[in-house]
């Protein structure tokens, strides 16, 4: 037969991917082996080959094949170039040399030298010595393009190790120390911990650069729940006269704020909590409209139209202002100002140090039911159905910018960023508004009575109604994208953060939902409800929380703390809470 037959024969019947990926001859055989687990239909075109005999397996077959035809290839010179198979200037090498095996194989690459080879290899060194780095390069690529598959191969082996740097070890050699800890900082605790593993130079770099330390400082600016847990190791990220731990001492701290993340996470799905309870003592009629608080303080709002501050480690009454001739309906403080609404229609500004009246704004008709500030900008809403948007350049200094009207009943709540108010009303329906202009957007409808509560943050806006349900909407394309149910009565207050909202309602009850869950359209509404909290024996009118408390309050006259840091080993306790070495975030 033809050797050049049987050469174009087997090889168009083996798929073409298993010998031109292969680097050699040999390797090309342990490819090749593949065929003896192939289906019999992958090669019918070598049907010519195979032996009369019918006592011989196609497996037997196929290897028996596969040896004839690197006997031919290496035997036969001129087929190979002919057909540009393996062009080799090498003497054949026995069939029985190379070995076949499962693992990588590898055929011995050092030959004899062929006639002038060292002295005319030598020559050519010099003059490439001296050619410039662009003549080296194109002298180069015309060296491959002369190559066959073989040779291409062999060469790619021989560059892939030349090529790949370390460049980690690399970097230190250089003087470059930081930018090799800068890139290592950027990884993960599990990706750290691979990397410490990698050699003593990877090690060295993460010790000496403090990665770990790196890492959690991180966590701290990038997570809340990791910010407030900073507290507990407060010399971390403080200058300290005495000696820095090692980085080993943060690489142990690490695992060790996980578990007290992970303790809290479950806390918080279990209901497990510490109650503390301040009772307001109001003199005339009970309830707490509104609050707020801080690391130090509780700022609420009383329906005996005072104003109490808190302390909030002691839960003494520190402070009690006086000025408002009804209800307090709402307020909010930053660290210069205390800022209140009340049903005597007016809206004070108090000194949040001295507890003097700043400034007393007159523009509503009826009670300010809700008011909001931030950044020079502030909105009131009221009874009266109208929606004020102020000017604040200083605490003296407030002007009405623009009143905003088209609810058709009381305006409840109003929230608002740079880009849009929001508003609910008792009309059913939530209103959403210019902030730079103040012309009014859309309407979100759905709510099927009034609108008690809302909080708006980038496109998500979550509403409470007098119809006991709680409504997600998507402010951009004004869509209701979850309906809560469960409160028994109507939802009054509603706060949520990456995670979860919490909802107080007339029934006394608190909720706390899954608040990624009730954005996924694929879960069932019955896993949405993570806990329910009962405590208060009145209706709950105000609440607010962070990663580690909640803190409400009710008509019962009381303001409840919810403590799921500090949980007794036996569970839910009454009284004060053990000495807080974590702080959280006011929001």
């Amino acid at each position: 037969m033809n050797p050049a037959s049987t050469v174009l024969g087997i090889i168009c019947s083996v798929p073409r991917s298993l010998w031109l990926g292969c680097s050699s001859v040999a390797e090309s055989l342990c490819a090749l082996r593949c065929l003896q687990s192939m289906p019999r239909g992958h090669n019918q075109n070598t049907s010519v080959m195979e032996s009369q005999n019918d006592d011989i397996s196609p497996k037997k077959t196929s290897v028996f094949k596969v040896s004839k035809l690197f006997e031919v290839i290496l035997g036969h010179q001129e087929v190979c170039k002919k057909y540009r198979w393996c062009v080799c200037t090498r003497a054949p090498t026995p069939f029985s040399s190379i070995q076949i095996c499962n693992g990588p194989v590898t055929g011995s690459r050092k030959r004899p030298s062929e006639g002038n080879y060292e002295k005319e290899k030598d020559v050519c060194i010099q003059l490439f010595d001296q050619w410039s780095e662009a003549d080296q390069v194109e002298f180069v690529e015309h060296l491959i393009s002369r190559m066959c598959h073989y040779q291409h191969g062999h060469i790619n082996s021989y560059l892939k190790p030349m090529l790949q740097r370390d460049f980690i070890t690399a970097l230190p050699a250089q003087g470059l120390d930081h930018i090799a800890e800068n890139i290592l900082s950027f990884l993960d605790a599990r990706s750290l911990c691979a990397a410490e593993l990698v050699c003593k130079e990877w090690q060295r770099v993460i010790s000496e650069g403090m990665l770990w330390k790196k890492l959690i400082e991180r966590m701290v600016r990038t997570d809340p729940l990791w910010k407030g847990l900073s507290e507990r190791e407060k010399y971390l990220f403080k200058n300290r006269t005495t000696e820095i731990p090692p980085n080993s001492y943060y690489h142990s701290l690490y695992p060790k704020i996980i578990q007290d993340i992970e303790t809290i996470e479950a806390n918080w799905r279990c209901g497990r909590h510490n109650l503390q309870r301040i009772q307001c003592r109001s003199e005339n009629s009970k309830g707490v409209y509104c609050l707020q608080y801080d690391d130090d303080k509780i700022i609420s709002g009383l329906r005996d139209n005072s104003i109490k501050i808190w302390d909030k480690q002691t839960l003494e009454c520190l402070k009690v202002l006086t000025g408002h001739t009804g209800s307090v309906l709402c307020l909010q403080y930053d660290e210069r100002v205390i800022v209140t609404g009340s049903s005597d229609s007016t809206v004070r500004v108090w000194d949040v140090c001295s507890g003097e009246v700043l400034n007393t704004l007159i523009h509503h008709n009826e009670a300010v039911l809700h008011l909001r500030f931030c950044n020079g900008l502030m909105v009131t809403c009221s009874k009266d159905r109208s929606i004020a948007v102020w000017d604040m350049a200083s605490p003296t200094d407030i002007s009405l910018r623009r009143v905003l009207v088209g609810h058709r009943a009381a305006v409840n709540v109003v929230d608002f960023d740079d880009k849009y108010i929001v508003s609910a009303s008792g009309d059913r329906t939530i209103k959403v508004w210019s902030t730079s202009t103040c012309e009014f957007v859309r309407t979100l409808n759905g709510h099927k009575r009034g609108i008690a509560c809302l909080q708006y943050r980038d496109r998500l806006v979550v509403s409470g109604s007098s119809d006991n349900t709680i409504r997600l909407w998507d402010i951009e394309c004004g869509a209701c994208l979850r309906v809560l149910e469960g409160h028994e009565e109507l939802v009054r207050c509603i706060r949520f953060d990456n995670k979860r909202i919490v909802s107080g309602a007339y029934d006394g009850k608190i909720k706390v939902w899954d608040l990624q869950a009730a954005l996924d359209p694929r879960a069932p509404a019955s896993t949405l409800c993570l806990r329910t909290l009962v405590e208060h024996s009145g209706r709950v009118f105000r609440l607010q929380f962070d990663e580690f408390q909640i803190i409400s309050s009710s008509h019962d006259d009381t303001i409840l703390i919810w403590d799921f840091l500090n949980v007794s080993p036996n569970g839910q306790t009454e009284g004060r809470s053990p000495s807080r070495t974590y702080t959280y975030i006011s929001r």
